[in-house]
């Protein structure tokens, strides 16, 4: 919490995919500035642990990319919702004579579909003075072997965000853009290069430091409380983007 009154007191911030990394340390960073949290993800023994380490006002486990879930979910809810942050979804690369459908209709509809079964599923639900806010990222943004579905997307992202922030308006909308972030998942897709990557980082950003989970939270945090903002994508990424 900053100095002075927390800024989300009495309010309620939603994050699918809070159980681990940027969801689990921007449901913390919302609860340290009095916010209630509400934690969704897939796996539920994971889930439990989350949710007792925030303090959550609830938990429910089960796939946010699944349309009919998600709607049931936030009928359910008792109340409005003041802000929803979705860090639910992967990422998935392979050059097209290796591209795996089944992965590739996935990844769509974690990034894709989902923002828009979210869109339907929150109105009336969420308050107009909320937010939705998004996650995507900087690392596909130039062309390159094996970022064909992923570059698509990430270009896509920026454009279907400033038009919600447009249909949804009073509430506002904007997008998370991280480049490499130091979490558990980064750990298991890099294995023994995690190391190696770390350094590289640290040699070569502006920042001189590699980005972690409590950077993105506090940038997610500030969207939620800065009412001027909407319909945007915002960097985070050490500056990487410059070298």
């Amino acid at each position: 919490m900053t100095g002075g009154a927390p800024r989300l007191a009495g309010q309620t911030v939603v994050v699918l995919g809070g159980s681990a990394g940027i969801g689990l340390e921007t449901a913390r960073q919302a609860r340290g500035e009095g916010a209630g949290v509400v934690l969704v993800g897939r796996d539920p023994d994971r889930l439990a642990r989350a949710a007792a380490e925030v303090d959550a006002v609830r938990a429910a486990a089960f796939d946010a990319a699944d349309p009919d879930d998600l709607r049931r979910f936030f009928a359910d809810l008792h109340g409005p919702v003041d802000h929803v942050m979705v860090t639910a979804g992967g990422n998935y690369y392979a050059r097209l004579a290796e591209l795996d459908l089944a992965q590739a209709r996935r990844l769509v509809d974690e990034h894709l579909w989902l923002p828009l079964h979210l869109a339907r599923a929150v109105t009336g639900r969420l308050r107009t003075t909320g937010s939705l806010l998004f996650m995507g990222g900087t690392g596909s943004r130039r062309p390159g072997p094996g970022l064909l579905l992923s570059g698509a997307l990430t270009a896509a992202m920026p454009a279907l965000v400033a038009n919600l922030a447009i249909e949804l308006a009073p509430v506002r909308v904007n997008l998370v853009a991280a480049g490499f972030v130091d979490t558990e998942l980064s750990a298991r897709l890099l294995g023994d290069d995690l190391d190696r990557r770390r350094d590289q980082l640290r040699a070569t950003l502006p920042i001189q430091r590699v980005v972690g989970p409590a950077d993105v939270a506090a940038l997610a945090v500030h969207l939620m409380t800065n009412t001027a903002l909407t319909g945007a994508t915002y960097d985070v990424d050490g500056g990487q983007h410059l070298i």
